[in-house]
């Protein structure tokens, strides 16, 4: 599987190369679909002038990077589309490894159950086989590579690429069973973009179904695992801001990065939520609206970690997607991020109900950004309605694909355990019902 990988790789990267060296990179650059004032290359320049001036680069309201993002540059920056591409396939490498592992243990766990015979007995077309399994990894680097989102995200040179590859990282030490990293990555994560801090729970599931399935766990060993991951994700993170304030000797970042994050004092048009609706809000309701839209990044993560406690790897799936649509200045690359594992979930294809309608949208919207974009600001015959009705059609499109996702895993389980065709008492096939 390696020569295939490598070649999608090389295809990926001879992609890139093209596009950077093509005119539309400039105009690429410009796309508030796939920059942010976050994550923008721009924003990065601006901030290393500032620091070659040796004036801090958090003095303004231009920059919001992390310190170690922009101190990375500070020697990179020649390197720069070097150092992007290399990140989107560092990206696709682990997610093909740890979905790889993934199937392993998936496969295990399945042929336990089977001699367990804990499964309904015409649940046979349900089993997944090692040759449907085969492919995936490799075509979850694919969707990756060649998704137009993380195309785009590269050539402008977003952020967000290093983001993604930190998250990846994280999954890959997870799902390998390795605490240490598997925290100290989520660290980094948390510490570049603050909202994957709600990876924290599915992280700790697996890990601890990994640590002490089939041992039945006692309580006693549930507190200590978890006090001890905690302490080494918070430890980190403790490390990684002290280092920054070491390189700054300021603690002019927090406010700078975190307390943008939070407060969304940007109103530039993005594909969020947030920019369309605070334009419009009279001031002394902001705070109280900031604080509700914010909770919806955070609200979901208890009672699906409730719901999946025996399925982390889709729970951290399902919250990849909740953070990339509920984050307060998204772009496609955060999209193309949980896109690329749809391949992973192809077994629940046949309980979809509306895949083909949330297809169409996602593709219609994401043609139509550039679409009103020029009609609102360029040619004055649109205004930011239009362009907020595309944003909202987008992210309705991306909750309609999560929750259809979300019914056809708890569809699937249930009919493993209950049978495929499952009967009322008078005989007539009886419909199932997500409540």
């Amino acid at each position: 599987m390696a020569a295939p990988l490598l070649l999608v790789a090389l295809v990926a990267a001879t992609i890139r190369a093209i596009l950077f060296r093509s005119n539309l990179a400039a105009f690429i650059c410009e796309r508030v679909e796939v920059v942010s004032p976050l994550v923008s290359w721009k924003r990065v320049v601006e901030g290393l002038s500032l620091l070659d001036l040796e004036v801090s680069p958090y003095a303004g309201d231009l920059f919001h990077e992390t310190p170690l993002t922009i101190y990375l540059f500070h020697f990179l920056i020649d390197y720069a589309e070097l150092v992007f591409m290399i990140t989107d396939t560092l990206t696709a490498v682990a997610l093909y490894l740890a979905v790889q592992d993934f199937n392993k243990v998936t496969f295990k766990k399945q042929k336990l159950l089977l001699e367990l015979k804990q499964y309904a007995p015409d649940v046979v077309e349900l089993i997944r086989t090692p040759s449907e399994m085969y492919y995936i990894p490799l075509k979850v680097a694919l969707c990756y590579l060649l998704n137009p989102f993380t195309v785009l995200s590269c050539v402008a040179k977003s952020t967000c690429a290093i983001n993604n590859a930190i998250i990846a990282l994280f999954i890959l030490a997870t799902i390998k069973g390795s605490a240490i990293l598997s925290a100290v990555f989520l660290a980094l994560a948390t510490y570049q973009s603050l909202y994957p801090l709600t990876l924290l729970a599915p992280a700790l599931l697996y890990l601890l179904q990994k640590q002490f399935i089939p041992v039945k766990m006692s309580s006693r060993q549930f507190w200590l695992y978890t006090g001890q991951y905690t302490v080494m994700y918070l430890g980190s993170l403790v490390v990684l801001i002290c280092l920054s304030f070491f390189l700054l000797n300021s603690w002019d970042f927090i406010p700078a990065v975190y307390g943008f994050i939070l407060s969304v004092p940007d109103l530039t048009p993005n594909i969020g939520l947030f920019w369309y609706f605070f334009a419009e809000m009279f001031e002394h309701f902001s705070l109280f609206f900031v604080f509700v839209f914010q909770i919806n990044a955070f609200f979901y993560t208890i009672p699906l970690s409730i719901k999946l406690k025996e399925h982390p790897v889709f729970l951290m799936f399902l919250q990849i997607a909740i953070i990339s649509i509920f984050k307060s200045y998204p772009t496609v690359g955060d999209v193309a991020l949980y896109m690329a594992f749809l391949p992973m979930w192809s077994h629940l294809y046949r309980f979809l109900r509306n895949i083909f309608i949330v297809s169409c949208m996602l593709i219609v919207c994401s043609v139509l950004f550039p679409v009103l974009w020029h009609l609102w600001i360029y040619a004055g015959s649109a205004n930011s309605n239009f362009y907020y009705a595309i944003t909202l059609s987008f992210n309705v499109g991306q909750i309609l694909l999560v929750s259809d996702y979300f019914y056809a895993y708890l569809r699937r389980e249930y009919h493993l355990s209950h049978g495929l065709y499952i009967r009322k008492k008078d005989g007539t096939e009886a419909a199932l019902v997500l409540k």
